[in-house]
């Protein structure tokens, strides 16, 4: 277990590095654009080279990724091009905002998930079809035509949670429940609807094994076939549905955070991949890389610890 561990954080390592320095290299490859950018179109050759030294864009591109990775080790992500504010300082206040929603939305998702898929695989029926089609439907409706509906009808039809802004848990934690609700079912509807469809399929492949009809030969009851011994063996399929949710919730977020006006990490990509603001972009990168890896990394343990047979993987 230790030793599959270890491989997993190397390879993590490994893809991080890899992704990194693919994606500083589309976003510094271009010295004297970014230049340009961060000083108008109306600057002459002679400016536009004189900034290219003052930033350090013209120095090799390795020894640009040596020293961003340096910093970054060491806390510092560099500073914005255009108004000087600490990439680290500005991913400090954006960054809880947007892991607040994803991992809100992971466990109501991960709970409601298993919950919807097993009574669909058990159950059968009329409940399989209406879970089928809800899956469909919930897949089919983009986050933000949700989160738009969602703020007709609650915020501004009957005024039950604020349209837009957020609170922080420590000044008011009703105001922050109220403040993510909205943003958070609005994920959901999309994220349930794909992982409850898998962990459906995961667990009727499983209630076909020779196994499972061994058990219920000796007279164990069916609630401790199901959540004993069919949900570990069909949780690999269903985790693996869960991990991969991450980027498309990142994704969504993005979206999300502009109809609700939330000051979290897509708000700011968003702008400074607009401003061209590279540093900042190159920050938000990264931080979602973590996010993904360590998500993945959460979803591989979580599948061994549930599941024997995932722990020589």
């Amino acid at each position: 277990m230790l030793v599959s561990v270890l491989r997993k954080l190397v390879r993590a390592v490994a893809v991080l590095l890899l992704v990194s320095f693919a994606t500083f290299t589309l976003m510094y490859g271009n010295g004297p654009g970014i230049a340009r950018a961060v000083l108008g179109t109306q600057a002459t050759d002679a400016t536009v080279r004189a900034e290219v030294v003052k930033l350090g864009l013209d120095r090799p591109l390795l020894v640009q990724y040596g020293d961003w990775l340096k910093g970054v080790v060491t806390g510092d992500f560099g500073d914005s091009f255009f108004t000087g504010q600490s990439v680290s300082s500005a991913l400090s206040s954006r960054v809880p905002v947007t892991l607040t929603l994803i991992v809100l939305t992971m466990l109501l998702t991960a709970v409601a998930s298993v919950l919807i898929g097993v009574a669909a695989a058990v159950r059968g029926g009329w409940i399989d079809r209406v879970v089928q089609f809800l899956s469909v439907l919930g897949a089919a409706v983009p986050a933000f035509i949700v989160a738009i509906g969602l703020v007709f009808a609650f915020a501004v039809s009957i005024r039950a949670f604020p349209a837009t802004g957020y609170v922080s848990p420590d000044q008011s934690p009703s105001g922050w429940i109220e403040s993510v609700t909205l943003p958070v079912i609005a994920l959901l509807v999309g994220a349930i609807a794909n992982s409850a469809a898998q962990f459906r399929g995961a667990i009727l492949d499983t209630l076909s094994q020779d196994f499972v009809r061994t058990l219920r030969a000796r007279g164990i009851p069916e609630s401790k076939v199901v959540f004993r011994h069919v949900l570990r063996n069909a949780a690999g399929p269903g985790l693996t549905v869960l991990s991969l949710q991450t980027l498309g919730l990142i994704g969504g977020a993005v979206f999300i955070e502009q109809v609700f006006a939330l000051p979290g990490m897509g708000d700011l990509s968003n702008g400074s991949a607009q401003r061209g603001d590279v540093p900042m972009v190159m920050g938000c990168v990264l931080v979602t890389i973590v996010i993904v890896l360590v998500v993945n990394l959460l979803g591989d343990l979580v599948t061994a610890a549930v599941n024997p047979k995932a722990r020589t993987r």
